[in-house]
């Protein structure tokens, strides 16, 4: 009943409003969201994303229901294209599916390392695990032989797919890591040990039966970077980022099956299974993909004038990187909204962006245990610096160190209720690290180590990680605020504020910072001064960097966030 309610509601939506914001709900999955958000009414048993939402839209694709648009289009800049419908989507993973339970021997439960990038059979194996049951973990393709060796064995996977350019890697590492049985190359040629995965899923039979799973079995793991230790395993489930949608994701989002997105993000990171899989299937939209091999300004700028592209998901490394461009020479076919998420963006980059293309970037903020904590929704007042109000299924709060609420206004910990009811969306565990998970709550809140603020009207401002906020003479600084201010001047392109030991202060302010061209034979004494008094000028004057240095670039992780924490430790002399 609730995939037939849930297709009437997108097909034949009635205008509803629900919690202040534009909200399109039938009155019947209107009813069964509340009950289940207020915990009236249990989730269902049993769910797969595959059979009851990928396969219920390639029925309703069949009776001619659905606008003809694909549902997944690829390309890769130089003149290849892959454009399937839900039904030639469900027909390819049905055979890769087949190889591999038949071929490789997996089944319900096994787990499998998926490391490829932006190419179409990244979503075939992900589709076809979803059908098999398979537990898929996905990886940047940047990862080094050392870190597929803590993931192969950490995770006890006995299946790995990659590329050709990755395969020595694994080979080297392989003879280390004993529960590996099966080893799969996406390549037009041929290695010693290796399954070559085209061949196979190209010969293989489509008629394959979706394995019937329970809502809370383990669906996909993420390696997640702490500021200490090793990556942890942050498994969801069939619920967690499968079933959450349907409920929910109408808030960020808010597509049609006639629109297109695109999400820029690396294939290991969790906002590309969220932004280019999961959320926007359930509205039977397309997702499209471009290859990018690299990231580069005038590709990205004229792929959105040459395609149909509605939606633009980023890093806000992606949108600092645009607005260096000349916009008004591009005129986008059909872009109207803009998503940015990973870590704060600075208002002046979302002040250029609008000047220069007339479109606001509404912000996320989420994390991998938990996806969408906070959102501007669509329609939404927009408060510059601010990542929006709390996400649907969501009770967000800002907590002090005794999991107290703090009143608005007031600085402390963003934090999601998570007792006596977990809401549906979060993790289920930080796998064979019972202690990380039990620290990940305090009292009846998931804490996310990250400090903010809420405003009389329920808008959360991110101050900085809990690790980040620098404390100079008694004072404490947030970082982005330091570097919004940077921003703002001509000179800058990029920035990154950490803490610098002071004998006098305890720690100071310092801006590693990453120079415009124009600026590059600057006298840089003096550019340091014209810095340090613009800060002052539009921040507090305590909060300006009395260290200043100029780099090429800034370090970063394969999702575009800047390693604060390497460039303070090695500050700080712990590396």
């Amino acid at each position: 009943k609730l995939h037939s309610l849930k297709l009437l509601w997108t097909l034949k939506p009635p205008n509803r409003t629900f919690h202040g914001h534009p909200r399109l709900l039938s009155s019947d999955v209107y009813s069964q969201y509340e009950s289940i958000r207020q915990g009236k009414q249990e989730i269902p048993k049993y769910f797969n994303f595959a059979s009851d939402v990928l396969d219920k839209w390639s029925e309703v694709e069949k009776a001619g229901k659905r606008p003809s648009n694909p549902a997944f289009w690829w390309i890769n800049g130089e003149g290849e294209e892959v454009k399937w419908s839900f039904e030639e989507l469900g027909l390819l993973s049905r055979k890769v599916a087949n190889v591999l339970t038949k071929e490789c021997g997996l089944q319900k439960g096994d787990r499998l390392i998926l490391i490829l990038p932006r190419i179409p059979e990244w979503w075939l194996v992900k589709v076809a695990c979803l059908r098999a049951g398979i537990v898929v973990i996905p990886g940047t393709s940047q990862l080094s032989a050392k870190d597929i060796l803590y993931r192969l064995q950490a995770s006890k996977a006995t299946c790995i797919i990659t590329t050709d350019k990755l395969a020595p890697a694994v080979d080297s590492v392989a003879p280390q890591c004993q529960r590996l049985k099966t080893k799969l190359m996406v390549s037009k040629g041929s290695r010693e040990g290796w399954l070559n995965f085209t061949e196979l899923y190209q010969n293989q039979s489509a008629d394959h039966s979706c394995i019937k799973t329970r809502i809370q079995d383990p669906m996909i793991i993420f390696f997640t970077s702490g500021t200490t230790g090793s990556p942890k395993m942050t498994q969801h489930s069939q619920g967690s980022l499968g079933f959450r949608p349907l409920l929910s994701e109408r808030y960020w989002l808010d597509l049609t099956p006639s629109e297109m997105i695109w999400s820029t993000a690396d294939t290991g990171w969790i906002l590309t299974s969220i932004a280019s899989f999961f959320d926007p299937w359930v509205f039977g939209s397309c997702i499209f993909v471009h290859n990018l091999p690299q990231t580069d300004s005038a590709v990205i700028l004229n792929t959105l004038c040459r395609f149909p592209i509605d939606i633009l998901v980023g890093a806000p490394t992606l949108f600092r990187m645009l607005v260096q461009s000349d916009l008004s020479k591009y005129k986008f076919m059909n872009l109207r909204y803009c998503v940015s998420g990973g870590e704060p963006l600075n208002p002046e980059v979302m002040e250029q962006w609008k000047s220069q293309t007339g479109l606001d970037i509404h912000e996320v903020y989420g994390q991998t245990e938990t996806g969408v904590i906070c959102s501007v929704f669509k329609g939404m007042k927009i408060k510059p610096g601010s990542m929006g109000k709390a996400a649907p299924l969501y009770d967000v709060q800002i907590i002090d160190k005794n999991a107290n609420i703090l009143p608005p206004g007031q600085q402390g910990e963003v934090a999601v209720r998570s007792k006596p009811i977990r809401p549906l969306g979060f993790f289920s565990e930080y796998l064979d690290n019972p202690k990380k998970t039990a620290e990940s709550e305090r009292g009846g809140f998931y804490v996310t180590g990250d400090r903010g603020t809420m405003d009389e009207e329920g808008y959360f401002q991110f101050i900085g990680r809990d690790d980040d906020i620098i404390i100079s003479s008694g004072y404490r600084i947030g970082p982005f605020e330091v570097e919004s201010a940077l921003i703002e001047h001509p000179a800058v392109v990029e920035t990154a504020v950490v803490s610098s030991p002071d004998p006098l202060r305890g720690e100071v302010v310092k801006a590693f910072v990453v120079l415009s061209p124009a600026f590059s034979s600057t006298d840089l004494k003096s550019l340091i001064r014209d810095l340090q008094d613009h800060v002052k000028k539009t921040t507090a004057p305590y909060k300006y960097p009395r260290k200043v240095e100029f780099v090429k670039e800034l370090p970063k992780t394969v999702t575009g966030k800047i390693k604060r924490n390497e460039l303070r430790d090695k500050e700080w002399g712990r590396i």
